[in-house]
């Protein structure tokens, strides 16, 4: 039987939700600054991209603030009762996202991309956001694996989500500027609200880390229940696995869970 790396402990587990508390101050505040500049921006350029992206922002914020509040609590048990609410808040959250960027892209591809102006705060925003959430995203996705928690491993995807409108953003703004192909950036972006889709069904459905308990010192490895997928691999989730040996976060993770993929 292979043995099972020992989740974390106690004191650890203060510590990693501290450090998600702080990343989700950071997303947030600067998602605040990133609406009200992206807003500001598109309306005196008339680019429905830019205030797309903005509302984005505003979007993200509603997501952070969930985990926010779920990590609030000092009681653990309080903070894992929590979580499947904020999973729900994350989940709507990439709806809302897919939803008003899909209905925008197509409106914009129905009226032939219209008319948008050159915008150079637009264009350092959308690089400013490009260089700085997959930093943000990464952390709190490793911290919220390592810690087991979906919902800051949820709320890590709505940031790199970000990231992926940040490069749609920048190239469409780009685009339109040097060739004026305004019809670039709405198709980039039916793209990104696929993704968001996917991500929101994820969340709603609730796919967790799992992580393991803590053994006691000198016990048998533990044997975790696997948990029971979705779909096509329903008929193999019976019975119990042992635990697989993993380096690094994973290593604190059920086999078959969603943050050890």
């Amino acid at each position: 039987m292979t043995a099972v790396t020992a989740g974390p402990s106690a004191r650890r587990r203060d510590v990693l939700a501290r450090r998600v508390r702080w990343l989700v101050a950071a997303t947030i505040t600067y998602n605040v600054v990133e609406a009200v500049v992206a807003i500001t921006a598109g309306s005196v350029a008339s680019s429905a991209a830019l205030v797309a992206f903005g509302l984005d922002s505003v979007i993200e914020v509603a997501s952070a603030a969930a985990v926010a509040w779920q990590f609030s609590a000092r009681d653990p048990d309080l903070v894992e009762r929590r979580e499947k609410r904020a999973l729900r808040i994350i989940a709507v959250s990439f709806f809302a996202l897919a939803a008003y960027v899909g209905v925008d892209s197509v409106r914009g591809l129905a009226a032939g991309g219209g008319e948008v102006g050159h915008s150079t705060p637009g264009l350092v925003l959308a690089a400013l956001s490009l260089a700085i959430m997959p930093f943000l995203s990464h952390a709190q996705r490793r911290a919220g694996r390592e810690l087991g928690s979906a919902s800051a491993v949820a709320d890590s995807k709505q940031t790199l989500l970000c990231t992926y409108l940040s490069g749609v953003l920048l190239l469409g703004l780009a685009v339109n500027s040097l060739f004026g192909w305004s019809w670039a950036d709405p198709i980039a972006a039916l793209v990104i609200a696929a993704v968001a889709v996917k991500e929101g069904r994820q969340a709603w459905r609730g796919d967790t880390c799992c992580a393991l308990p803590q053994p006691v010192p000198g016990s048998a490895p533990h044997r975790v229940p696997r948990p029971v997928p979705h779909g096509r691999d329903a008929a193999t989730a019976r019975g119990s696995v042992d635990a697989p040996d993993r380096a690094g976060a994973c290593a604190t993770c059920a086999p078959g869970c969603a943050c050890c993929s």
